[in-house]
Parts: C-alpha cells; sequence; structure tokens
C-alpha cells in the first residue's frame, strides 16, 4: 500500500526530434540566369528538457504521461535559410530528480537548481543543404544530407528528496511524531507498525530565524537494503541528507542491537551513507522512571552523540535542534 500522490518513481519512453532535411536548390533571378547553390539548411530537432522546479515534491503529475516526444525541424529553405528548428519539450520536475537509462543505472541527468535547465534527449542536427557543397571545381552540387535522428528511448526518473536532516528508525521509533512537533508538517500517526508509508518533510524554526529542512521516511526494519518491509523503496532518499538522526525507541528497544541494524542496512543498502555525519536520539523517554534512566545513559553506545527526547512532553526537544545545528554548521564551514 502506498499514496497515490506520492511518486518517487516514473519509467518513460522519450524521444527527441528529428533534423530537417537539407535543400537542394539554386538561385533564380532576373539578372543572375546561372545563379550557384543557394539551399539551406535543415533546422534541429526538438530537445526534451528536465527543469528544476522546487514547487513540486514528487512525481505524480508524470505518472500517466509514458510517452514524450518532442517535433521535428523543418526542412532547410532557398537563399540560404535554414530551417525552423523542432520544439523543445520541457519536464518540470522535482529538485533532487535523477534521469537513469531504463536498462542500466548510470545517472545521465541530476536535476538540482531550481529553474536550471537539462537537456536530457538532445534533438538532431539538422542535414546540411546543397550551399556546403560548392566547390571550384563542382559549382552545381546537386546534394544534400536528412537531418539526423534524436534521441530517444526508455528512461527512469528518480526522486531522492532534498533534505538537511533525515530521519532513519525502526517502525513506531517515534520520527513522525518528532516531525509534526518541530515542524509544521502533518504526518498519519497511529499506534502501529508502518504508519509512514511515503517520506514526508518538514521545515524545522531554529533561532534568529534560521531553518532547516527534516525528512522522515517509511520505517526501516532488518533485511530492508534486501527487500523486505517498505525501507527498500525509501532507503535512496537518505542519500541527499547532510546529517542522519537515528531514531530508537527507549521503553521497547536493545538500543546497541537496533543502532547497529540500522547501520547494518544503510551500508548494505550504500556505504557512502556511513560517511555522513550522525546522531543517535532515544525517543520516548517520558515512559522512564529516573532509575530506568540512570541504567539507560549508562548503557549508550560511546561511538556516537546521543540525545534523549520525548516528542509528548518536549523534553530534549531544544538540545535535539542544537545539535543538529551544530552538525549542520560544521559541514557549511
Amino acid at each position: 500500500m502506498s499514496s497515490p500522490n506520492f511518486i518517487d518513481h516514473v519509467k518513460l519512453y522519450l524521444r527527441a526530434g528529428k533534423g530537417g532535411t537539407g535543400l537542394i536548390h539554386f538561385m533564380r533571378a532576373k539578372f543572375v540566369p546561372k545563379g550557384g547553390p543557394d539551399g539551406g539548411d535543415g533546422g534541429r530537432g526538438g530537445h526534451i528538457i528536465l527543469r528544476g522546479a522546487k514547487q513540486y515534491g514528487t512525481l505524480l503529475h508524470l505518472k500517466y504521461r509514458k510517452h514524450i516526444i518532442a517535433t521535428n525541424g523543418t526542412p532547410g529553405g532557398n537563399s540560404c535559410k535554414t530551417g525552423t528548428s523542432g520544439k523543445d519539450v520541457i519536464i518540470d520536475v522535482p529538485l533532487g530528480t535523477v534521469a537513469k537509462r531504463a536498462d542500466d543505472d548510470q545517472v545521465l541527468v541530476e536535476v538540482l537548481e531550481d529553474k536550471k535547465k537539462y537537456i536530457l534527449m538532445q534533438g538532431g542536427k539538422g542535414g546540411w543543404g546543397n550551399t556546403h557543397f560548392k566547390t571550384p571545381t563542382h559549382q552545381t552540387p546537386r546534394i544534400a544530407y536528412p537531418g539526423e535522428a534524436g534521441r530517444e528511448g526508455w528512461m527512469v526518473l528518480e526522486l531522492k528528496l532534498l533534505a538537511d536532516v533525515g530521519l532513519v528508525g525502526l517502525p513506531n521509533a517515534g520520527k513522525s511524531t518528532l516531525l509534526s512537533v518541530v515542524s509544521a508538517a502533518k504526518p498519519r500517526i497511529d499506534n502501529y507498525p508502518f504508519t509512514t508509508l511515503v517520506p514526508n518533510l518538514g521545515v524545522v524554526a531554529y533561532r534568529d530565524n534560521q531553518s532547516f529542512v527534516m525528512a522522515d521516511i517509511p520505517g526501516i526494519i532488518e533485511g530492508a537494503a534486501g527487500g523486505k518491509g517498505l525501507g527498500t523503496r525509501f532507503l535512496r532518499h537518505i542519500e541527499r541528507n547532510a546529517v542522519l538522526l537515528f531514531m530508537v525507541s527507549v521503553p521497547s528497544s536493545d538500543i546497541d542491537k537496533a543502532y547497529k541494524m540500522l547501520l547494518n542496512e544503510l551500508e548494505m543498502h550504500n556505504p557512502f551513507l556511513l560517511t555522513k555525519p550522525r546522531l543517535l536520539v532515544l525517543s520516548k523517554i517520558d515512559l522512564l522512571d529516573q532509575a530506568a534512566r540512570k541504567t539507560l545513559l549508562a548503557s549508550l553506545p560511546k561511538e556516537i552523540t546521543c540525545c534523549l527526547i520525548s516528542a509528548a512532553t518536549g523534553e530534549g526537544i531544544t538540545t535535539l535542534k542544537e545539535l543538529i545545528w551544530e552538525k549542520l554548521s560544521e559541514i557549511k564551514s
């Protein structure tokens, strides 16, 4: 089950326009009975272009556009006139979209800037008219080139969410609740696993009118990188996050075991993820008494900065924001 309004993967058949044919033509004028060649070149075929559009957060608008075809260039004209270029097709996509050929994983285009255009499929060049073939020994060439075919084929567009902070955790770790508390986002929250079926983004306000973007992805279970649960489909969204927030619910989890499992799943998906700055957040601490807290503090992993929070009471939220901001500042400096 997934939300019909969040689409992060589409497969499209794209075909750029063919270049126009060059013209074979000779100048004819009242006082120029034997004018030379003046056939113009064909126009370029239309490109297929991706354009960054920050107002989009999904590829939903492309879900039902299976074939996208640009127009061809027109033939060259007399008097050395070049044919009209085919009309480019511009496809608006969210920032963080990557384009690949359907038959391999090579990234051809990566859309990261708003309103910037990226040529994905190049239109064919127009053919030369016979003007190009005139020489001192061959003054009436009757040859012209056809236009080149445009690029075409099946392409895959994938969205990888751009966010400063990515929430990583088991189902029901409190990720969606945290996002709803620190931002204006309204993710679905229920008391059962896999409540979050699609990624959610929220803007978190910090001091001095500063802010950062936080992303919540569906919960990760052991074996997610191998295809179990919902995590495998959405693990790629973590690749674009600057800082990773590992979340573990303290009342019911073995902290060290859960943390190492999450690390392992990320490493299996993409070892590069382990190079990102990270924090360990222990949620729902309002359910622990003082004795249980002392025991917990003594057993925390030493190799990572930990923060205890309660989204229900607000405890630790300000400290967490400060730790996140420190990590982001280190990256930017």
